[in-house]
């Protein structure tokens, strides 16, 4: 069976825009995307669906599966193409959701694109989430949320919402980073790596405060300062540059993939220090590159390492419950005292994520709608 899925992103752009080409590269079914820029989220969110609309009636063949992103507008979408696709299998992909998606110092929620995501989720046939601790705090904030509204509110359905919705991770292109060679063991210093965007919920603050720690007590390291800067550029970063600059390798947004790759492939330890995370591709591709990960005992992480390498035996250990036990951690691994896990043990943790091998869940589950 090969069907043709339309696949809607009115939001291209990073981690989405990778989704959208493993899809496209590794399905055995045909993947039509209707795409918009990465700009203007909020109005991507509220407008977006009538140019989503316009694009995909002007595509003339069959459509077996439409498959949506959290940024879709949905309702919209389907009202302004009816009656065309009255009778095609909708998938809602929860990439993230308005709803809990934490808010910028001095930004306030605002309920209509909280709202546009609950509508989606009712109007789809199926709602997929990016992860159980997505899905989970969905759910939970679900029911104060209806609470806000006056009268006529909908909660009988939050129980036919979760009967409809399933997670699957998103894929992850790591066999990009299998050319390349580990460099660490020339590592004349221990490397902390950073490859997540530059933004309020990665929470720097907590990881400057953690090497500054680190650096009072006497530990030597080196710095990797990748990840995401084009958008935000915390002034905890450009503290970090006059305080290391001589301990930083690399410092900003990696655009070549082999310099990222191998800036990867050199550091030992990569850390999170998130309040929010869905889901973490960044800190996937560390751990699989061969990095230790040192990640809150919280959010996603629970799901994707293993229990038994929360504290393996003769290793440190990967998961923290708070600033001192991440501290005591890193402190262990910069003394010496316990030691990275191997990379064939790391690569364990993810390597089913690989979008040559998970692609199959998303094939399935394309031909389960039509079914």
């Amino acid at each position: 069976m090969s069907l043709n899925i339309l696949a809607l992103e009115p939001y291209l752009g990073g981690s989405r825009k990778n989704f959208i080409n493993g899809l496209t590269e590794y399905s055995r079914h045909r993947i039509i995307p209707i795409t918009m820029s990465d700009r203007h989220l909020r109005w991507r969110m509220m407008g977006g669906g009538v140019t989503m609309a316009e694009y995909a009636l002007e595509h003339q063949e069959q459509v077996d599966v439409i498959f949506a992103s959290s940024t879709t507008n949905l309702t919209a979408f389907i009202a302004l193409t009816n009656p065309r696709f009255a009778n095609t299998p909708v998938i809602l992909y929860m990439h993230e959701n308005q709803l809990t998606e934490p808010m910028a110092p001095g930004q306030k929620r605002e309920l209509t694109y909280s709202y546009i995501n609950y509508m989606s989720a009712l109007a789809a046939d199926k709602v997929v989430f990016s992860s159980k601790f997505h899905m989970n705090s969905f759910f939970e904030a679900l029911p104060e949320f209806l609470k806000q509204f006056p009268d006529y509110k909908p909660n009988h359905h939050i129980e036919k919402l979760k009967e409809k919705s399933d997670v699957l991770h998103p894929g992850i292109h790591l066999k990009h980073f299998d050319p390349h060679l580990d460099t660490r063991k020339n590592n004349k210093l221990p490397v902390i790596l950073w490859n997540q965007r530059w933004s309020y919920d990665k929470d720097p603050a907590k990881f400057f405060r953690m090497m500054n720690r680190l650096d009072d007590a006497g530990f030597q390291f080196e710095l990797i300062l990748a990840g995401d800067n084009r958008h935000e550029k915390p002034e905890e970063f450009e503290k970090a540059w006059s305080r290391y600059g001589r301990r930083i390798i690399h410092y900003g947004y990696v655009e070549d993939l082999s310099t990222y790759c191998k800036l990867l492939h050199r550091a030992d330890i990569v850390v999170s220090t998130s309040t929010y995370e869905n889901y973490s591709v960044a800190i996937m591709e560390a751990i699989y590159s061969g990095c230790h990960p040192v990640v809150p005992n919280a959010l996603i992480y629970p799901e994707l390492i293993a229990k038994q390498l929360h504290s393996p035996l003769l290793h440190a250990p990967t998961v923290y419950n708070d600033e001192d036990h991440l501290f005591r951690i890193l402190k262990s691994m910069l003394s010496g005292e316990n030691k990275a896990l191997p990379k064939a043990t790391l690569q364990g943790i993810n390597r089913h994520l690989d979008w040559s091998v998970i692609i199959n869940r998303y094939d399935d589950l394309f031909e389960s709608v039509v079914k």
